[in-house]
């Protein structure tokens, strides 16, 4: 018996695009936010001593309400879809997104942060598509570093529109109106906003178009977006195609096709209208109860990654507080200090300066997400990683506050923006780790979707507490001249989330054979002929109308029609699905210079709406070890569907 070996697994870089286009604009939104927020807090009459407690407040209420809302985003992607879960998200936030940047009130301010934590319910809905595109170990430090290095890149831009954007009068907090006062004069921090609400639209929109379902249970079900999608892209390639054609001499050889249409063959172009074939036992399937997602390994995990959100996201609502804060004279002859420990000085910076500092730190967050956490986790492994990240954060915390005594501006900020690129290095390999971790604890991909919702539920509970600690914690600490104490407090809860690094043990993941995935790209596949789908021999399949000149019907093609059609001189476009079963493979606006398609099979077909046969599959010659295997989008690459979109 012949070995057979199934086709290397490749990322779906395609499908991983579309999801980054669709998720930019949230890290914009959401880090644009730290540069002005301290003056955006400090211009709604706050004293200066209390914009850290109401800042950190405005983090916590934003992490509470996510977390509140997380799991039931998860379930209710787990039962409408993956997309429009996001999309739904994608919505919500951008509308809130331009009503904060209309903030006129503390209270406002407040209450739209809350609510803007309701529709933040992406990071576990995107978390589990990824999951269910790339199930194998072997890909998932790659794929699992993608969405945070969007975050990343985010995090470069967003900073700067922030500090570039806001408050581009330069108003100071009590500064009176003019007489003629201008929106810009009215509303000071509502251009980033604006620019972010634009960008929310851009990625609203490529998901519409673009974006695959990744649910297994959904994604028979007709997508009208996403048949927009091709058509666009189809009209869009045909004028390029077209343009190039016309560009070239007439006798160029370019214009001759490699490949004659036969004249007993017809193919519409493209698999755009095929449906995927579901299974309608999987789609009557309760969801998952939460005992079924809480597995040892996985409350470990959970906490692991609750404590981690604690500290980095207190981290990332302080720094920017601590360096906007005045600036302490150090000497001997000033009673509030009394060095090593007792000082309360900060950086003294504006938001400008924050903004820039943010984008370096975006910047370098970028190349390690990319450019060196893949190769260090296949390296070293995701637990290993973790257990390092782990021991070396509390240093860095523990470390932060005594920049504040270096007397030197330039250097104060060079070694402030050191420590910040360190804690930005092990956090970009911590939150990678803990979630390839937290994915392989789990028993299978059912429970994916709800496993994250209550990770992101139990981590939005971290990530209102540390910023609301930290906040109160730095008040009341610059009230009583120690600077350390919320920082020391990050040191202490970074010890704490080192701990049940210890006993995690990696998961086995749900790679398994090439022959257990379905296919989910069913409808990219048409265009090329490089990249068809194997399906099992005696395989039952739905089969569904085709229209044909406004006509509908329904082809059947069995396994002796199949046979007879390869003893058939000519030479036609390779086979597609649209030749071995019934789809809607012919478009809605058929090419006038192509013929109808035959209609193979039985007159009774065209009389009932589907059908169920039993066929066989053509196989290309040199394919015929892979005929039993399924293809894959949880794994392949772009295949015929990488030119089209």
């Amino acid at each position: 018996m012949a070995l057979t070996h199934a086709p290397p697994r490749k990322l779906p870089v395609q499908q991983l695009v579309v999801l980054s286009i669709a998720r930019f604009a949230e890290p914009i939104a959401m880090t644009s936010v730290f540069p002005y927020l301290p003056e955006m807090i400090e211009s709604l009459d706050v004293a200066p001593d209390e914009v850290a407690k109401w800042a950190g407040l405005a983090a916590s209420i934003f992490s509470l309400s996510q977390a509140i809302f997380a799991v039931p985003w998860g379930r209710a992607s787990d039962k409408y879809g993956r997309k429009p879960a996001i999309l739904a998200c994608l919505t919500g936030t951008m509308i809130l997104s331009i009503i904060w940047g209309f903030s006129s009130s503390l209270a406002m301010v407040i209450t739209v942060r809350a609510v803007q934590g309701i529709f933040s319910g992406n990071v576990g809905i995107i978390r589990t598509t990824v999951a269910e595109m790339v199930p194998w170990k072997e890909l998932q430090p790659r794929a699992f570093s993608v969405m945070p290095l969007v975050w990343n890149v985010g995090s470069i831009f967003g900073p700067t529109l922030g500090g570039a954007l806001a408050n581009p009068k330069r108003r100071q907090p009590g500064d009176p109106l003019p007489e003629d006062p201008s929106l810009l004069d009215r509303y000071p921090y509502c251009l980033p906003n604006l620019v972010a609400a634009a960008l929310f639209l851009l990625g609203i929109t490529t998901g519409i178009l673009f974006l695959n379902e990744s649910l297994e249970t959904k994604r028979g079900q007709t997508d009208y977006g996403r048949r927009l999608g091709h058509r666009l892209s189809r009209t869009t390639r045909r004028l390029y195609l077209r343009f190039k054609t016309l560009n070239l001499p007439f006798d160029d050889p370019e214009r001759e096709r490699l490949l004659k249409p036969s004249e007993h063959q017809h193919y519409g172009g493209s698999d755009e209208e095929t449906t995927i074939v579901s299974d309608p036992k999987k789609a009557k399937e309760p969801p998952p109860s939460i005992s079924e997602c809480l597995t040892p390994q996985s409350i470990l995990n959970l906490v692991c990654y609750t404590l981690l959100a604690t500290h980095n996201m207190a981290f990332d609502g302080l720094i920017p507080i601590f360096m906007h804060y005045p600036r302490q004279n150090h000497s001997p002859s000033n009673p509030a200090v009394d060095l090593p420990l007792k000082f309360s000085g900060g950086f003294g910076l504006d938001s400008a300066r924050i903004g820039f500092l943010f984008t370096l730190y975006g910047v370098s967050g970028m190349i390690i997400q990319f450019f060196i956490f893949p190769p260090m986790a296949r390296e070293y492994g995701v637990v290993r990683l973790l257990r390092v990240c782990g021991v070396a954060m509390p240093i860095v915390y523990f470390l932060v506050p005594f920049t504040a005594l270096i007397e030197d501006k330039t250097t104060q900020q060079v070694c402030g923006f050191v420590l910040m690129i360190t804690k930005g290095l092990f956090s970009t390999f911590a939150f990678p780790c803990s979630t390839i971790l937290l994915t392989n604890s789990a028993s299978s991909l059912r429970i994916l979707g709800t496993l994250n919702g209550i990770a992101v539920s139990f981590s939005g509970i971290g990530r209102a507490a540390g910023p609301a600690i930290t906040g109160a914690v730095f008040t009341l600490g610059v009230e009583r001249g120690y600077v350390i104490a919320p920082w020391w407090t990050l040191c202490a809860i970074s010890i704490l989330a080192a701990i049940p690094v210890f006993w995690i043990v990696e998961g086995e993941g749900f790679g398994g054979d090439a022959e257990e995935i379905i296919d989910s790209e069913t409808e990219d596949e048409g265009d090329d002929a490089d990249d068809e789908s194997s399906i099992a021999d005696q395989s039952v399949a739905t089969v569904t109308p085709i229209r044909a000149n406004g006509i509908r019907a329904t082809s059947l093609s069995t396994g002796a029609d199949l046979e007879n059609n390869a003893a058939e001189p000519g030479y036609g476009f390779p086979l597609t699905r649209s030749t071995t079963m019934s789809s809607e493979a012919i478009s809605e606006e058929p090419d006038e210079e192509r013929s109808p398609a035959p209609q193979h099979g039985s007159r009774r077909g065209s009389r009932r709406e589907s059908r169920r046969v039993s066929r066989r599959i053509s196989i290309p010659i040199g394919m015929r070890g892979m005929s039993r295997r399924y293809s894959s989008n949880l794994g392949q690459s772009l295949g015929s569907a990488g030119g089209n979109q």
